[in-house]
């Protein structure tokens, strides 16, 4: 039987622990019908008691990241009899050895970050991997202790820099939640005969165009990339991409799609193009799978851009 967890997110003293108390204490899901394990990984200025939460409820602490093993996480599980497991992460840890932890049983129902509003942005500023980390798989953001001089905005653009389909939510001090309903305009005209990509903009091209392929199926796109060849393509067939920085120079990959057709071009990994096709959905070798093939309708060289890593 697969074992649902709850992972909440975040750096110290943001309010995970607040957040998994108040989220124990509602009967909705808290329904007493079932044992709960909390998995904590650090320890801040509020502890959870489990005798405020009911008999059904066990807590374990993990002090140290390399104890996050699939054995010991399934012992814990055991030895509680839970049910339902809901993990408090330490910021400072990188999600992957969570993930990378889990036994086969254990699924991530959903992954929520807790952020003080007050301190996100320094975080960002100083250790961005860190804040991309967290932010790149969650499903909700919950920006707590925010008032009227709290700039949305900028924690709009914090969150919309890393994902588009995190939800976003603001609490205040009073326990108010309000929902994020800041519009996401994409930098270019989506329903133009040809969706024009300046050299700034693949980045968020590629993320969304990722995210959301369904609205860019069948659309026509024009985009300057660098080129990339593989003996497992068909004749004729390439990749067309760039290399994108998420959040640092340590993170940087290269992303691109399966063209098809090189038009006469004499194509070699490296070069660079302008290229224009139509994105359809097809399978491709070169994903072990289905994936957006771009069926090329022109191709010429170009010069590579002034900044030849995409950032967003």
């Amino acid at each position: 039987m697969d074992i649902p967890v709850y992972l909440f997110t975040g750096f110290l003293e943001a309010g995970k622990t607040k957040f998994i108390k108040e989220t124990m204490q509602d009967e909705n899901f808290n329904d007493k019908s079932r044992k709960y394990l909390i998995i904590t990984c650090e320890e801040g200025e509020e502890e959870i008691e489990p005798a405020e939460l009911g008999d059904n409820v066990s807590i374990c602490r993990f002090e140290r990241e390399d104890d996050l093993v699939a054995d010991r996480l399934l012992a814990r599980q055991k030895r509680a009899g839970a049910d339902v497991i809901l993990v408090e992460y330490n910021g400072m840890w990188m999600l992957d050895k969570f993930y990378n932890a889990l036994p086969e049983n254990f699924m991530v129902y959903q992954e929520i970050l807790i952020a003080d509003s007050t301190t996100i942005l320094s975080y960002n500023a100083n250790m961005r991997q860190l804040v991309v980390d967290k932010l790149t798989s969650c499903e909700m953001v919950v920006f707590n202790r925010t008032d009227k001089n709290t700039d949305r905005m900028a924690l709009h653009k914090l969150v919309r820099g890393v994902s588009r389909k995190s939800n976003i939510c603001y609490e205040d001090l009073g326990g108010n939640i309000e929902f994020d309903d800041i519009p996401d305009p994409l930098p270019y005209d989506i329903n133009a005969p040809v969706i024009d990509i300046k050299d700034e903009d693949f980045a968020i091209f590629y993320r969304d165009m990722s995210e959301e392929f369904e609205k860019y199926n069948g659309k026509t796109v024009r985009f300057k990339g660098i080129a990339a060849t593989d003996s497992s393509l068909p004749k004729n067939n390439f990749a067309i991409g760039r290399h994108i920085m998420t959040c640092c120079a340590d993170d940087i990959a290269y992303r691109g799609v399966v063209a098809d057709g090189m038009l006469g071009k004499k194509v070699k990994t490296r070069d660079w193009f302008i290229v224009e096709g139509k994105l359809t959905e097809a399978y491709s070798p070169l994903y072990g799978g289905r994936g957006p093939v771009l069926k090329v309708s022109a191709i010429t060289e170009a010069e590579k851009p002034v900044q030849e890593v995409a950032t967003f």
